[in-house]
């Protein structure tokens, strides 16, 4: 059963009423009624068919829509970016920690080759030493001591002494390589 406010199309509800008014009205009063029910559903009628009409405000809304999903679309490739460009950065924090993982690592290696090659040079400069001081008088050990004593006490005339010693050596050296050039002194060469 159709309801009196239910919408009808336009061409029926004018017939509609206008035969409920012809063959049922029972009075005056009843007449006004009617009438006034067939003015509602016309109005009704006209405005439905003023918004089917009117082009300008359906376009509007078609663009209202369009503009929301447009938005909606748009927040979404936003959120989806978001979330890539956060796994793009754990992925990049990842991989720092791992190259600075094994930097550590390398570096951990290097110190220990450092360290064991410091003790490899330690230990020959020790055997060295052992080997000098087995091999040296007991009066030069005996000098060279005091001579380190001394310059720990007295630190500038040592050095002064020491430098002295290398330019004599230097020059000793020189001397006696010249000796050897040729079979011939040095000075003969002039």
């Amino acid at each position: 059963m159709k309801d009196s406010n239910d919408p009808v199309e336009p061409g029926k509800a004018a017939g509609k009423a206008a035969d409920k008014a012809v063959g049922g009205a029972k009075g005056p009063d009843e007449l006004r009624r009617q009438i006034q029910e067939t003015r509602g559903q016309l109005g009704d009628t006209v405005e439905e068919l003023a918004a089917k009409a009117d082009v300008k405000a359906r376009a509007r809304a078609r663009g209202a829509d369009l503009k929301d999903k447009a938005s909606e679309a748009g927040h979404a490739v936003q959120d989806k970016a978001a979330q890539a460009g956060h796994v793009v950065q754990d992925k990049a924090t990842e991989a720092g920690h791992v190259v600075q993982g094994k930097a550590v690592e390398a570096g951990h290696v290097v110190q220990d080759k450092a360290v064991q090659a410091g003790h490899v040079v330690q230990d020959k400069a020790t055997r060295a030493g052992h080997a000098v001081q087995d091999n040296v008088p007991r009066p030069v050990r005996t000098a060279v001591t005091n001579a380190v004593q001394a310059g720990k006490r007295h630190p500038r005339p040592v050095l002064i002494a020491g430098a002295g010693v290398v330019v004599a050596a230097g020059l000793l050296r020189r001397r006696h390589n010249g000796r050897r050039h040729n079979g011939r002194h040095w000075y003969t060469h002039r």
